[in-house]
């Protein structure tokens, strides 16, 4: 069959070229039965787990896990549909639907897929911001509502329009999750660090606080989106407060403390406790009972779920024309929900030991959310507490997810009436109740200032800019401030002179050591960061505090020493002798340059070369230049922590090397990585001049080199044979100049050369 395949070239009637005749061979050759099902299981993880189920083991467990996860995501389904803004029976339908086809991608065996509180509010920012209610104003004639202040609101089709939004969104968001997936870019969660995250989640349950506060006191406002739209909705809030609903008010606040109290039972006492109590629904139920027997909405005015649909609403295709009113708020939902499950999933796969494909998780959560979307659902990921739930009441596999599946089918299709009594307060009390453990995150905040005070400032930031801009906004916000932190932790890395502790081949930071010694002319600095164009400045002013003495200045300054020897030495008032270097009497040095002394106008005017002269430049000097002393003979830079260099740092650290060759002063380079001589080699780093012998392995073996070469050295001064040449021809010093290409210096040395000079 193959061999047929490659000599037709044809394939399924149609001619194909040679290279992909080939190709297509290859794969279809090589895709054994076992090859085969390889590919569908990571497709389709259900068929690596399902076999290997154990039923007597697991079942049991799994039956009571879904039945309990059931109970809370039915509650947890109307209650998130308060955030979304749509009625709360569809929060229903969101609480089924994604579980079914994350049963068969997922590869996660306990989250319990579903709403969320975080992503619920940034659906439902979408949807108030495409359909808010002043689109919906009608005579009153033709009105079903109110909006409490005489405007008539047609909710009916305001209502309908927001599921429209809300599961046109929800498709759009699935779509964009298959893509990532698809591409392999699951990695790209890795850019929101838990600090982010940590703000965010904060910053959204304030959010969602304060969203849920006026169904609590059952106060009308308008629904404000965007930028300062919390502070909008608080000013209002409390600017309605005296219309409180008092029932609603009792019943809110009630809920909220039986279900702290409990949960903080259920948490103080989760090793003596079996299952946890499920205070969310036996609330819920006492709650029902009370409105029913009570009549709360007509004796009080409370208000309450009123209509809940009984069965299922039949598929309808998303909106397409909404897609690009939608498209940037669907990129952050699609990034957050994935990031909320994914790490949720991975605490749990850590915990009982198996493994969780960041880019199937992208696929499933996809699929679902396209697949849930066609059924008038909102965005689906997974609730925190919904999964502890589920783990801690001992759920082994996603089997407990699709039997809390079930109870939610349950009670959509007989149950749902049973609910519509129950007061809107009670589901929003229930959702603030569920707050608490992101709202604890603000305790992380001194210990973050404590570990990083970067990581903190970025929690800090991202809380408060998700506050003021809103959750989409302060995301992007937050995000793009992290980004800027770690540019500027790249720009301005941390660096040091080195020494040696005695008697070992370890060198450390003589700043946070005592005991170090830094060998004898010689100097060392560690630059802990790639070398590019943002920071290669950053390098030359490190270099500079760490040697003590900036080398072009020292370069021009013995130039112009060098010169005014000359022209002392040709006027005859000044000699050498074999004691060094003497003046003439009346000749002194009493008045040496300060370095902000400008020049002489005829030096400004010599250009700057290379001199055949060598001096003891650290004597004292008889004439009027002051010129920086140089202690060091070599420099050694230890580039154990540079990973990468670009053509902007290769081309001025070689401009460095010359420097400080022009002062004597020699430049080593240790403990570099492999790839970097690579990278030299393709930048033309290396030379005549600059070669291969100056890098070595260690710091220590260039110290070691460096004392081996000065022990050998000749350390005759030639400056009294080349100043008694000068005596005696009486004749001026020929200046050369070293020949250099004219791309080694850029535009910033060549002013910094004139500027010394």
């Amino acid at each position: 069959m193959c061999i047929a395949f490659h000599q037709l070239g044809v394939i399924g009637g149609f001619p194909v070229a040679a290279p992909w005749g080939m190709f297509i061979t290859w794969v279809f050759c090589r895709c054994s039965r076992k090859r085969a099902f390889q590919i569908a299981k990571s497709f389709l993880p259900i068929l690596e787990w399902l076999p290997n189920y154990r039923v007597k083991e697991w079942l049991i467990s799994d039956v009571i896990s879904g039945v309990s996860t059931g109970l809370v995501a039915t509650l947890q389904g109307l209650a998130y549909a308060l955030l979304v803004a749509v009625p709360v029976g569809y929060g229903l339908y969101s609480a089924f639907f994604p579980i079914l086809t994350y049963f068969f991608l997922g590869t996660s065996r306990h989250i319990s897929v579903g709403p969320f509180p975080v992503v619920s509010l940034m659906v439902g920012s979408v949807v108030l911001s495409m359909a808010p209610d002043d689109n919906f104003l009608i005579d009153g004639s033709n009105a079903t509502g109110t909006n409490g202040t005489g405007t008539l609101i047609d909710t009916e089709s305001r209502d309908a329009q927001r599921v429209l939004i809300a599961s046109t969104l929800t498709f759009l968001v699935g779509i964009l999750q298959v893509i990532f997936g698809v591409l392999q870019i699951g990695f790209i969660v890795r850019y929101l660090a838990d600090p982010l995250v940590g703000g965010f989640t904060t910053a959204a349950a304030f959010q969602v606080l304060v969203s849920q506060l006026k169904i609590v006191l059952n106060v009308s406002t308008k629904n404000y989106n965007g930028v300062l739209s919390i502070i909008y909705t608080l000013i209002e809030t409390f600017e309605k407060i005296g219309t409180t609903n008092i029932a609603d008010l009792i019943a809110g606040l009630l809920t909220i403390f039986v279900c702290m109290v409990v949960k903080e039972i259920n948490d103080r006492f989760k090793h003596k406790i079996p299952i946890p109590i499920p205070i969310e629904v036996i609330v819920t139920i006492v709650a029902t009972g009370i409105s029913y027997a009570a009549n709360l909405e007509k004796k009080y005015n409370a208000g309450i779920v009123k209509s809940i649909p009984r069965g299922f609403l039949p598929p309808e295709p998303p909106d397409v024309s909404l897609f690009s009113q939608m498209i940037a708020a669907s990129f952050s939902i699609a990034i957050v929900a994935y990031a909320i499950a994914v790490s949720v999933g991975k605490v749990y796969a850590t915990k009982y030991d198996y493994a969780v494909d960041g880019n199937q998780e992208f696929i499933a959560f996809g699929l679902s959310n396209i697949f849930s979307g066609a059924f008038s659902c909102f965005v689906a990921t997974t609730a925190l507490s919904r999964t502890a739930v589920q783990e801690s009441t001992g759920g082994k596999t996603q089997v407990a997810g699709i039997i809390s599946a079930g109870i939610v089918l349950i009670s959509i299709v007989a149950l749902g009436k049973l609910l519509e009594p129950l007061q809107k307060s009670v589901l929003a009390a229930v959702v603030i109740a569920n707050l608490k453990g992101m709202f604890m995150q603000v305790f992380d905040v001194p210990r973050l200032w404590r570990q990083n005070k970067v990581d903190a400032m970025i929690w800090v930031f991202t809380c408060v800019a998700s506050i003021i801009l809103g959750l989409d906004l302060g995301l992007l916000a937050g995000l793009l401030f992290g980004l800027l932190t770690v540019v500027l932790r790249v720009q301005f890395p941390s660096w040091g002179g080195f020494g040696n502790i005695p008697g070992t081949d370890i060198y450390k930071k003589v700043k946070d050591y005592k005991n170090v010694i830094e060998p004898e002319g010689v100097k060392i600095l560690k630059f802990s960061s790639p070398i590019f164009y943002a920071n290669i400045d950053g390098l030359k002013s490190s270099l500079k505090s760490t040697v003590g003495f900036d080398a072009v200045k020292v370069y021009n300054k013995r130039l112009k020493a060098l010169r005014k020897i000359q022209k002392l030495i040709k006027k005859g008032k000044l000699k050498a002798t074999k004691n060094g270097i003497i003046s003439e009497p009346g000749i002194n040095n009493e008045a040496f340059e300060t370095d902000e002394e400008p020049d002489d106008n005829e030096d400004l005017q010599v250009p700057t070369k290379e001199v055949e002269i060598q001096v003891d430049w650290n004597s004292e000097l008889p004439v009027k230049v002051n010129i920086p002393k140089v202690p060091i003979h070599s420099l050694i830079l230890d580039f154990g922590a540079v990973t990468f260099l670009d053509i902007v740092a290769v081309r001025s650290i070689k401009t460095i090397i010359r420097e400080f060759e022009r002062i004597d002063v020699r430049v080593y380079f240790a403990s570099y990585q492999d790839n970097l001589i690579s990278q030299l080699e393709r930048s033309a780093f290396f030379d005549d001049i600059v070669r291969k012998d100056i890098f070595f392995l260690t710091v220590h073996d260039a110290v070691l080199y460096i004392r081996n070469q000065m022990t050998y050295s000749d350390n005759q001064d030639p400056i009294f044979e080349k100043i008694s040449l000068m005596q005696e021809s009486k004749e001026p010093i020929e200046f050369t100049e070293t020949s250099r290409p004219d791309d080694e210096l850029d535009v910033q040395e060549e002013a910094m050369r004139r500027l010394a000079s």
